[in-house]
């Protein structure tokens, strides 16, 4: 097996299981509903579609050279959506884990050693944005935080 390879499944076993590996480029451990902690910042003021919640996640990115990056994820998400009932806190920090974890996978197992890693974070808040946005409609993924938000920041090395 080649070493490409071989980063890319160490990787995603990485991410799949929530650890280090001394390999290519990894994340930090998976994302955990926890991680999303939805504020409310615009209530819903009426029956139907609206309102909206923010959450704040700095994703680590790690080289086994040391090298650390952590990519900010602003994600905003509405309350309720046409033809659905409000999504309560708890099933958006699932949605938005669920697509966070899948959207990592995608990215970061084409990535190489010498991908930058400020690229391939925008790439991932890139793909999770397709992502959400699939799951909740008018989902979305910024690279600031709403100043509202409490922003959940993983320690390399500790998920």
């Amino acid at each position: 097996m080649d070493a490409t390879k071989r980063t890319v499944f160490l990787g995603l076993g990485c991410l799949l299981t929530g650890c280090a590996t001394s390999t290519g480029t990894v994340v930090e451990g998976s994302l955990q509903p926890r991680h999303f902690r939805f504020v409310t910042v615009i209530e819903q003021t009426a029956p139907g579609p609206g309102g909206w919640r923010e959450a704040c996640v700095h994703v680590p990115l790690r080289r086994d050279t040391g090298e650390v990056f952590m990519c900010p994820l602003g994600i905003g998400m509405p309350i309720q959506v046409t033809g659905s009932e409000p999504i309560p806190v708890e099933l958006a920090q699932r949605i938005a884990a669920n697509c966070a974890n899948l959207a990592a996978q995608t990215v970061f197992s084409s990535t190489t050693p010498v991908t930058a890693l400020g690229l391939a974070c925008e790439e991932f808040r890139s793909t999770l944005t397709t992502a959400l946005d699939a799951a909740v409609v008018g989902s979305r993924v910024r690279q600031q935080c709403h100043p509202a938000t409490l922003p959940f920041k993983s320690k390399p090395g500790k998920p």
